[in-house]
C-alpha cells in the first residue's frame, strides 16, 4: 500500500503556480481546506482560477486569496457573502462564471468519472444557455456543459489515512468528495491522520485511489459564514 502523507501544507502545496486551476472543497465556510488556502496566500501565487462553490467571506476562505488579488477567475455558484468579490467584479478586476449548483456539482463528479461533458435542463432559456449547444431529448431541451479541467483538487475531511482514505464529517462532506475525485492532483488535509487499515471501510467516503497528498492539519478555526439565530420562544 502507497503511503501518500506529506510532512506538511507547505509540503502539499509546493508545486502550485501562478496560473493554475484549482478546485477547492466545501460550502460556504463548511468544509472548507483552511490549511491550504493560508499557505496559497503565503506563496502569494497569482492568476489563480479558482472552482469552488462560493468566494469565502472578506476576511477568510477564498476572501484572503481575493484580498491578495491573487484569483483571476471565479468559477462558482453562491458568492453573496463577500463585499470584495462584490467590488471587483463591478470593477472589472476578476472574471466570473456563475453556474447553477447543480450543474457545478454534475461537472465535477462527469470530470471524475471521465466524462467530457453532461447535458442538463438548469439554464435553459436564461443567459446561462447563450452560446452553448442545446439539445433536445423526448421533447425536453437540454444545455450541453463541459467536465472541468482542473490541476489541483484541494479538499479537507475529518479523518483520512496514510493511504489517501477519506472520511468526511456531516455537512462537511458538500463538495469535497465529487472534487476530490475530480483533479489531475488531488491534496487533502485531514483533522486527524492514522496509519493505513485503522479506517472502518464501510465509512470511507474517498477511496484512497483518488488522493495525492495528504496532510494533518492544524488550527481549524470552522467560522460560520453567516451565524442566525431565532428570538427566543
Amino acid at each position: 500500500m502507497i503511503n501518500k502523507t506529506v510532512k506538511n501544507v507547505s509540503e502539499a502545496c509546493a508545486d502550485i503556480r501562478d496560473g493554475a486551476t484549482i478546485m477547492f472543497g466545501g460550502f460556504g465556510l463548511c468544509g472548507i481546506p483552511e490549511n491550504c488556502i493560508a499557505e496559497l496566500v503565503k506563496m502569494n501565487v497569482k492568476n489563480l482560477t479558482c472552482i469552488s462553490n462560493n468566494a469565502g467571506v472578506d476576511n477568510f476562505g477564498l476572501g484572503l486569496l481575493l484580498h491578495q488579488k491573487q484569483i483571476k477567475k471565479m468559477i462558482s455558484s453562491y458568492v453573496g457573502e463577500n463585499a470584495e468579490f462584490e467590488r471587483q467584479l463591478l470593477s472589472g478586476e476578476l472574471e466570473v462564471e456563475l453556474i447553477p449548483q447543480g450543474t457545478l456539482a454534475t461537472r465535477c463528479m462527469a470530470t471524475g468519472y471521465g466524462m467530457p461533458a453532461i447535458f442538463t435542463p438548469a439554464g435553459v432559456g436564461t443567459e446561462v444557455a447563450e452560446g452553448k449547444e442545446i439539445r433536445n431529448f423526448n421533447g425536453k431541451d437540454y444545455l450541453l456543459e463541459y467536465a472541468f479541467d482542473s490541476d489541483f483538487a484541494i479538499v479537507k475531511a475529518w479523518k483520512g489515512d496514510t493511504a489517501g482514505n477519506l472520511i468526511y464529517k456531516s455537512t462537511a462532506r458538500n463538495f469535497n468528495p465529487m472534487m476530490a475525485m475530480a483533479g489531475k492532483i488531488t491534496i487533502a488535509e485531514v483533522e486527524e491522520l492514522v496509519e493505513a487499515g485503522e479506517l472502518e471501510p464501510d465509512q470511507i467516503h474517498t477511496p484512497g485511489i483518488y488522493v495525492h497528498r495528504i496532510f494533518e492539519g492544524k488550527n481549524y478555526e470552522k467560522r460560520i459564514e453567516k451565524r442566525t439565530v431565532r428570538d427566543k420562544i
